[in-house]
């Protein structure tokens, strides 16, 4: 090759990485018109001979029709299709994908491309044409919206500045904090840090700690972490606090003459031993005709959480209470929450009702929607009511009659008393009525997800001392039947009422989407290895199914692993307000009405239900599609806080029993790891292939096993394995087994 060739090639290569730094810049700023210095700037480039050949590939990216000169020396790339919007999900090595709703296929971006973008930002993204058979793949343009800018991480302080390092694997980054933004911190400790700026040449976003949170491993610090990691509060505002204290939370004759007063039928609540805020009661009449009125009493909290004030304000941020392992953090204060509005026994009380006319057989003849005012005759354990329930199986169910003369003699813990012959009988009657409500929901094809609920016996130090299993007995599924006969009229009520010009009025619904195929797929690739299968030939067939398959695994080693599979195949119920049924309840209307003390929705279902009772018009239904959004994120915001919770307390659980050895089941498998659950207490760790000395492990994905390359020993899904705690890391909630 002649020299001049080799010159002409070496030219042509650099002015082709002239022109793709050039697209770079006007892609990441697409939307404003750049001239040929503003463009050098940002390369980084000042001498004249660069500017000219900047000029000149401005003019051939131009005439290519590549770039547009919008005004006189100032270009932008040339709109295309190329540009999506859509949320970061970062995954493993920093690299992350764009997911687009109208896409099918996420955009992959690697770790030099995602500029500065974070988990669940909203972006812009450029997509290159895609290669045959590869991935889509993209460039960050834009970040549209952070999705947080709080973080919590362990600060390490140097002389004149420190570093925030969140140990996190969806956060690639560390964040700097300079001298002055450190504030009381200490070395080593948890904090919360805000992302206050990210400077276009620092590898690291700017940061200032707003408060330090303790001592990693500390009890304290590591519950306040799991909160402040949510954005989640552990305390009322004290402007809030004062407003609440202020409430007038007293009985008025003038206020119960607006109301139904019910307070001569017969009330009571059953709720967990240890609760504290009572938001649901039942009353139960025999009337003259045979049949019976039943009455579903809710806390009325919307008379005293008014509109616009700071107490609504408070309540509709927080959208929900949390429920951590070792305390609550609640909605509304407890003036309100544990006082006011909580359903306790021998009080009156303002409520919301929905109150049914039902005939022996649990069908509605009547029903009835409004304010009321109420007064609670007992308060039930769900322990004391199962007794109840107990003391009467097969003494009154050849038929339909109540006998009134049904006393239960109740002992639980170092209490023992006597049941009133009308309440003993009232919870019998009101258990047979449950029973057919639910077997009527099962026919229809709900699905039940009775999945065991893991509970701590905590010490008062908060340290976890014993593990137990929370089960739903009759007395359990009695409460949840006519919670959810009352939450399903109060949908159906307003959601087939029409406004003049035929259109449903706005609404706030909980709906349930179908599952997924792909994923009702992948459990049935699952569950193939333990013998079971799925019919999934139409929407009741994979109903029945899925309850065949809960059922027949129930008390099995596999149990825990197969329920939680089979709900990760559901959609994620939401809040909203366009109608679409709720799939895993096997209804056509659905909402929260029944707990107002702790879920935002249901102040919401109460004011619209009396908004059109009283005969109003629609309300704006944008208003209230933002609101549901919000509080499904809290929803599900919280959930991961009480998951992190559990999480935690299994690890501090298992510090004290590291020289045991348990049963366990393998609950996972992946390249990395076999994941363990121990059957005695549900807790889960990871035994790392790089632990396994024995062979060479290498991990079969098809089979869902780790497979030894010498020996051809196989650890299966499912497996039952002995192991030991090798390490329980409080910081990271995190557990390693060995095998034993």
């Amino acid at each position: 090759m002649n020299m001049s060739k080799r010159t002409k090639q070496k030219r042509k290569k650099n002015t082709d990485g002239l022109e793709q730094k050039i697209l770079e810049v006007l892609r990441k700023d697409h939307s404003n018109p750049k001239n040929h210095k503003q463009i050098a700037a940002k390369m980084g480039v000042d001498d004249a001979n660069s500017r000219n050949q900047i000029i000149k590939k401005l003019k051939e990216l131009q005439v290519k029709k590549t770039i547009q000169e919008i005004e006189r020396g100032k270009y932008i790339i040339t709109p295309n299709q190329n540009y999506y919007t859509g949320k970061v999900d970062i995954a493993g090595r920093g690299q992350g994908y764009i997911i687009v709703e109208d896409l099918e296929d996420d955009i992959l971006v690697k770790n030099k491309n995602l500029n500065k973008a974070l988990q669940n930002d909203i972006v812009e993204v450029y997509v290159f044409k895609r290669r045959r058979g590869g991935k889509t793949e993209g460039e960050v343009t834009r970040i549209i919206e952070r999705h947080k800018t709080e973080f919590v991480g362990t600060i390490d302080i140097k002389e004149n500045f420190a570093f925030v390092d969140t140990s996190d694997h969806k956060m690639y980054t560390d964040i700097f904090v300079p001298k002055a933004n450190i504030g009381d911190a200490k070395q080593g400790e948890k904090v919360l840090v805000r992302m206050d700026d990210w400077p276009e040449k620092a590898d690291s976003p700017y940061g200032t700690v707003i408060k330090s949170l303790g001592m990693p491993g500390e009890h304290n610090t590591e519950i306040h972490s799991i909160l402040a990691q949510y954005g989640l509060p552990y305390d009322f505002p004290p402007e809030v606090e004062e407003y609440a204290n202020t409430l007038d939370t007293k009985i008025h004759a003038s206020e119960i003459a607006k109301r139904r007063d019910m307070r001569k039928d017969l009330t009571f609540t059953i709720d967990p031993k240890d609760a504290k805020d009572f938001d649901d009661a039942l009353s139960f009449t025999t009337l003259e005709n045979g049949n019976y009125e039943i009455g579903i009493h809710i806390a009325d909290v919307s008379h005293y959480l008014q509109p616009g004030s700071v107490l609504d304000d408070e309540a509709y941020e927080r959208a929900t209470s949390v429920y951590l392992v070792d305390r609550v953090v609640p909605m509304l204060p407890e003036i309100l929450s544990n006082g006011a509005c909580s359903l306790r026994p021998h009080e009156e009380k303002y409520t919301f009702s929905a109150v049914f006319e039902m005939n022996t057989k649990a069908e509605i003849v009547n029903r009835w929607f409004g304010r009321t005012v109420t007064y609670s005759d007992a308060r039930f354990a769900y322990e004391e009511a199962q007794q109840i329930i107990d003391n009467n199986v097969g003494k009154n169910s050849s038929d339909n009659n109540l006998d009134l003369n049904i006393s239960a003699d109740i002992s639980i813990t170092d209490k023992a008393y006597k049941v009133d012959a009308p309440i003993a009988s009232a919870i019998i009657e009101m258990d047979r009525l449950a029973k057919i409500l639910r077997k009527a929901r099962m026919n229809a094809g709900a699905i039940s997800f009775d999945k065991v609920e893991v509970k701590f016996i905590l010490d008062e130090e908060a340290t976890p001392t014993g593990v137990y299993f929370k089960e739903s007995r009759d007395a359990n599924k009695l409460i949840e039947e006519f919670m959810l006969l009352a939450n399903r009229s109060v949908a159906e009520f307003i959601g087939k009422k029409k406004n003049k010009q035929g259109e449903s009025k706005t609404f706030v619904y909980r709906v349930h989407d179908e599952p997924d195929d792909e994923r009702i797929a992948a459990l049935e690739n699952i569950i193939k290895q333990f013998g079971y299968k799925l019919n999934t030939k139409d929407r009741n067939s994979t109903a029945q199914s899925l309850n065949k398959l809960l059922k027949d695994v129930n008390g099995r080693k596999e149990q825990n692993m197969i329920d939680t599979l089979a709900i990760r195949t559901m959609s994620k119920a939401v809040y909203t307000t366009q109608n679409i049924g709720h799939y895993g309840l096997a209804f056509d209307y659905y909402t929260h009405f029944t707990s107002p003390i702790r879920r935002y929705p249901d102040v919401m279902v109460h004011r619209l239900l009396q908004r059109y009772l009283d005969g109003k018009e629609s309300a704006k239904n944008e208003k209230y599609e933002d609101r549901c959004a919000h509080s499904s994120e809290m929803e599900g915001l919280a959930a991961r806080a009480e998951r992190d919770s559990i999480k935690y307390m299994q690890v501090k659980y298992m510090q004290d029993h590291k020289d045991q050895e348990f049963k366990g089941v393998i609950s996972g498998v992946t390249e990395w790891g076999i994941y363990v659950e121990i059957i005695e207490n549900k807790c889960e760790g990871m035994i790392r292939i790089q632990d396994m000395q024995d062979d060479h492990y290498e991990f079969i994905k098809e089979e869902y096993a780790v497979v030894g390359q010498r020996k051809h020993k196989k650890y299966v899904l499912g497996d039952e394995v002995q192991v030991k705690v090798k390490n329980a890391d409080l910081v990271r909630k995190h557990l390693d087994f060995v095998f034993v």
